[in-house]
């Protein structure tokens, strides 16, 4: 099952936030996550907070976008009680689960909930996920038409073997298939991959750099298999089934994809994504990794407006209860103090390849910069130009250089 939400205050019946957040809002961008928690199976690694037809406990899928249009509504309640900017959204997320499992009508419903309540900026991106075996053509043209301009597919790897371990149920000959079609309904295309999965080799990944690059794909996530507690796969490490991921051949295999991306025309904006140019970044992503806002919907979405951080019951039965009962589907917050966003600022922008000013780190962590510059950590070039930025070293250990960062 997911995992626990984080423990922190009660959100309030009505889902009201403090007057504070509307402090600065016109500069900051504001997005929209929208969480479709269903799946056909639950993926043996994953521990998101996603459910299958016999965990669902009453919940209907059917009724899943009528509940996240009612959450929409309140948003917009709720940000303009609080005096938040008037802004449209610069993009829109569905993420999952598989958003791809529910009709194209209930994802154009939701979208259309979102277009009417707050807008979309001129040229707004607005992607799906969506697994390679939940679309067909017909399917892909209606989110097209719907004004939906991105999808990212949840290729994963192109080895069978290794699909296999992870327990994803398509086939990766329907890959350059379903690329092809979005290419012709004009959608934006990015492929999900996964690496270090149990039994992969390093040829194993190169065959599956080798398939995603053919597809020509605008943009390109690659995410080192994380064994979460909770998870199959952890029990299986745990029982011996399975090796545990090995760290060494992790980092050979994310070095490996970024030179044969580099020399594929695609350059890294954050630790784990590659563009083929800027254009093609995911702007919803960074809009989380340099702090703006955003609304999530959903069971076990969070949010974050102005410095107050919140997130949604989890179980889809818990959410449709509270949708129900005229209240906010948010079980939790947090209101971050100063302190907290720089250290967070710091934690997030060091991830992505345009950095952050060097005046955001306390004095110790001014200090500490010459030690990275010395292990080949930070540029050293962009650090004498007041910015920290990570070499691909330094990519690598990035969780290390945060911590000597902020110490």
């Amino acid at each position: 099952m997911p995992s626990a939400l984080p423990i922190a205050d009660p959100a309030p019946l009505d889902g009201l936030l403090p007057a504070s957040v509307a402090d600065g809002s016109d500069s900051r961008n504001f997005g929209v996550y929208l969480h479709v928690p269903f799946c056909r199976v639950r993926c043996g690694y994953c521990d998101f907070n996603t459910y299958t037809s016999d965990e669902l406990r009453g919940a209907k899928r059917t009724d899943y976008a009528r509940q996240a249009i009612t959450e929409i509504e309140l948003a917009s309640q709720v940000l303009d009680h609080a005096g938040v900017a008037d802004r449209p959204a610069s993009t829109v997320f569905f993420g999952g689960g598989t958003p791809t499992l529910l009709p194209v009508t209930d994802l154009t419903a939701m979208l259309h909930a979102v277009v009417v309540t707050w807008g979309l900026e001129p040229g707004a991106e607005v992607t799906t996920e969506a697994n390679p075996d939940s679309v067909d053509r017909d399917y892909l043209f209606a989110l097209r038409d719907a004004g939906f301009t991105r999808v990212s597919f949840g290729m994963q790897s192109a080895v069978p073997h290794v699909l296999a371990t992870l327990e994803r149920t398509h086939d990766p000959s329907r890959i350059p298939l379903v690329v092809a079609w979005a290419r012709e309904a004009g959608l934006q295309v990015s492929l999900d991959l996964i690496y270090g999965t149990p039994g992969e080799s390093l040829d194993d990944w190169d065959a599956s750099l080798d398939q995603a690059l053919a597809q020509q794909p605008d943009h390109i996530s690659a995410y080192a298999l994380i064994v979460e507690a909770g998870t199959k796969l952890a029990a299986q490490i745990k029982r011996g089934d399975v090796a545990q991921p090995d760290d060494d051949l992790q980092a050979d295999m994310y070095e490996r994809a970024d030179l044969r991306l580099a020399v594929a025309g695609f350059e890294w904006y954050e630790v784990s994504n590659w563009a083929r140019s800027p254009e093609f970044r995911s702007d919803h992503n960074l809009g989380y990794w340099v702090g703006h806002d955003w609304w999530g919907v959903g069971p076990g979405a969070h949010s974050h407006v102005g410095g107050v951080r919140w997130w949604n019951v989890k179980h889809p039965a818990a959410y449709a209860d509270r949708i129900a009962a005229g209240h906010s589907p948010a079980a939790g917050r947090e209101t971050l103090d100063a302190a907290t966003r720089n250290v967070e600022a710091v934690l997030l922008r060091t991830r992505v390849r345009d950095g952050f000013p060097i005046g955001l780190l306390a004095a110790s962590g001014r200090t500490a910069v010459a030690g990275l510059i010395a292990d080949e950590l930070v540029d050293a070039r962009s650090a004498l130009a007041g910015r920290i930025e990570l070499t691909l070293r330094g990519r690598l250990l990035a969780d290390a250089v945060v911590r000597r960062l902020l110490e």
